[in-house]
């Protein structure tokens, strides 16, 4: 935990599937302190979610109720306690759900996703980002993509989330990289051979199957290095990836919401196609989109 806050206005939650980060907050949006676990909703019972968060938030209490404030994977139908989904299009959405609590301090309140019906997709966290990004460029009209174990493209259009979709490219990536054949020749980060996959990915998304397996041969018979193999592999699902997503962004004026470390090969790979882009930290998006529905909710 960095500080020792005794005192704070709210606190500010972003709970996902591994991680639980929380903020103490004055009402202005200024941090006083902030701590996370690895306590995420796929790791806890419903029962086991207000002893995480108190293991956090504790020394921010006094005998005055505290109004929490969380996004994410904590209202899923396996979470605390479900939020449920608003239907776009619409502006990422202030509606709360209340949650019940034993501790008399907390007064917690979850934000709830977006869904859409045709194509069926749903977001649940990523919303608060893009409330964020927003808040500061109101102006915006075109596309955020937000990388991810689950990616997701969103056009954006008067302030509101028109139409959303998501691609399990991470996910996919760490299933082929550690539970399939290629786990014997992928290795760490740090290859070259990256953007020629992504190259090669968009000219021929067709022959991904054929591409995946040419990645163990080329290790067995011509010694393709652990490293290269693992810049080949993110390449080409990566590629993939722009290929169908391409009526998004194609033309269009583009956001990577992120991190660093996540928006990087996806800045690299629209850049082989020309695509002008900028990079946003979404980690900070995502505090200042619960600071702007704090603020309207007036909690």
């Amino acid at each position: 935990m960095s500080g020792a806050a005794t005192y704070c206005d709210w606190i500010a939650v972003d709970w996902g599937t591994s991680n639980l980060r929380v903020w103490a907050m004055l009402r202005d949006g200024t941090v006083i302190a902030e701590a996370q676990s690895d306590q995420g909703m796929g790791s806890l019972t419903s029962a086991e979610f207000e002893p995480a968060l108190l293991s956090l938030i504790e020394p921010w209490l006094s005998d005055v109720q505290m109004p929490v404030l969380a996004c994410g994977m904590v209202g899923s139908r396996q979470g605390w306690h479900e939020a449920r989904y608003v239907r776009v299009p619409c502006a990422p959405s202030n509606q709360t759900v209340v949650v019940p609590t034993e501790d008399p301090r907390l007064l917690v309140h979850i934000l709830p996703g977006l869904k859409q019906d045709i194509p069926p997709d749903v977001m649940r966290g990523e919303e608060t980002q893009i409330a964020g990004f927003l808040a500061k460029r109101a102006e915006f009209d075109g596309v955020l993509c937000l990388p991810g174990t689950h990616s997701k493209w969103v056009r954006i259009s008067a302030g509101e989330v028109v139409s959303f979709q998501t691609f399990m490219t991470g996910e996919i990536f760490a299933l082929l990289s550690k539970a399939s054949v290629l786990r014997h020749s992928v290795g760490a980060s740090g290859g070259q051979g990256f953007e020629d996959a992504v190259t090669d990915a968009l000219s021929r998304p067709e022959a991904l199957g054929a591409k995946l397996f040419q990645l163990r041969a080329a290790d067995l018979l011509t010694g393709l290095s652990a490293e290269e193999a693992h810049a080949r592999l993110s390449g080409l699902l990566i590629g993939v990836e722009l290929a169908a997503a391409k009526p998004y962004w194609l033309g269009q004026q583009i956001a990577l919401l992120g991190a660093p470390t996540l928006t990087r090969n996806y800045a690299r790979a629209l850049a082989t196609q020309g695509a002008p882009l900028e990079e946003v930290d979404g980690n900070e998006s995502a505090l200042r989109g619960l600071t702007a529905a704090y603020l309207e909710l007036d909690l």
